[in-house]
């Protein structure tokens, strides 16, 4: 039996800026996909092109700065690259939608929650009724598990708490009932307690209606937890992929290797937190090789002047499976 489809599907999709100092690839050569009911994490510092890809995704990057160069966005089945604007704007919301990062900056102070989610439903159904809407509204608000949601609705986003507000934007980001979620950190303004009721939430929706979600976090705790595989970017690459227990496992790449050991655990007592020397790159110092080699403790001559590809990981499945762009791997075969 022929396995299913990806519902998304990214091909060496590349992403410049065009600032006064030239043209910088921020998005290069990525590749992944996403099942559906599946959640993909994206993992790295911040500036490793997470966001970026995100965007790129959802054509949303800031013109006329951001451009597409290359590469493909399937999703369903249809090439989302090239796609009009207008049929970008039908798509967004109904076929992929997106969770950002604040909810305190992504509803607007002076407008009813109420009033927010039904322009949401509006643009999905333009025939609407307001009464029409207005029970569509209430009806997303109980799916994200807002408590009396018929009073809620007429709340300003002023008189919720974060968490509340962090499931408003998601009740308007699955209010279409898209096929892909793409949630850009959506926990960071949350305390622990409800960032694990969140998380629940999540898994909640994705069981009920089989969303594919592409989950964009620094925090190795929520992949852990939710992701099924993982995807980790540096500079604007991916430098490794594959199964979330595999990765955390073995991991293959020295980047990899150092965000996992800078994650603090109960089991391991030491006087100093460990820290991966150096900063993360700027556009202006992308170039040849590797982009970790300027901080990698593991870094030989040709590091620094070719580019590696994906070789198999440290677990022995199958570059398919688990790989990692790194020289250390072909020198361990060899």
């Amino acid at each position: 039996m022929a396995a299913a489809e990806p519902i998304l599907r990214v091909e060496n999709l590349r992403t410049a800026l065009d600032i006064s100092a030239g043209r910088f690839v921020v998005v290069d050569d990525v590749s992944f996909t996403l099942d559906a009911g599946e959640t993909l994490g994206i993992v790295g510092e911040s500036g490793s092109g997470k966001s970026m890809t995100a965007l790129s995704i959802l054509r949303l990057l800031p013109r006329p700065v951001g451009t597409i160069v290359g590469g493909r966005v399937i999703l369903d089945g249809e090439d989302l690259l090239t796609k009009t604007d207008d049929e970008m704007r039908r798509i967004r919301g109904r076929e992929i939608g997106m969770i950002l990062q604040d909810p305190h900056t992504s509803l607007n102070p002076v407008f009813t929650i109420g009033n927010q989610l039904r322009e949401a439903l509006h643009i999905q159904d333009p025939s609407a009724s307001r009464s029409s809407l207005k029970e569509k509204a209430i009806a997303a608000l109980r799916a994200v598990r807002v408590a009396a949601p018929e009073h809620r609705v007429n709340t300003y986003p002023h008189q919720m708490s974060g968490g509340m507000k962090q499931r408003v934007v998601g009740a308007i980001a699955i209010s279409g009932r898209p096929k892909v979620i793409i949630a850009d950190e959506p926990t960071t303004a949350l305390d622990v307690t409800i960032q694990l009721q969140y998380l629940k939430l999540l898994e909640e929706l994705q069981a009920e209606t089989g969303m594919g979600i592409l989950f964009i976090t620094h925090d190795f705790g929520i992949v852990a937890r939710l992701c099924h595989r993982i995807v980790v970017m540096y500079g604007g690459r991916i430098v490794e992929s594959g199964p979330t227990a595999t990765v955390f496992d073995h991991p293959s790449h020295p980047y990899t290797e150092a965000l996992l050991a800078s994650v603090p655990t109960v089991e391991r007592r030491v006087e100093r937190l460990y820290a991966i020397e150096g900063q993360p790159p700027s556009l202006a110092s992308f170039g040849a090789g590797c982009r970790f080699a300027p901080r990698c403790p593991h870094a030989m001559d040709r590091c620094r002047t070719e580019t590696p590809p994906s070789f198999p990981g440290k677990s022995g499945l199958g570059v398919e499976r688990h790989g990692a762009a790194c020289w250390l791997l072909e020198e361990d075969r060899a």
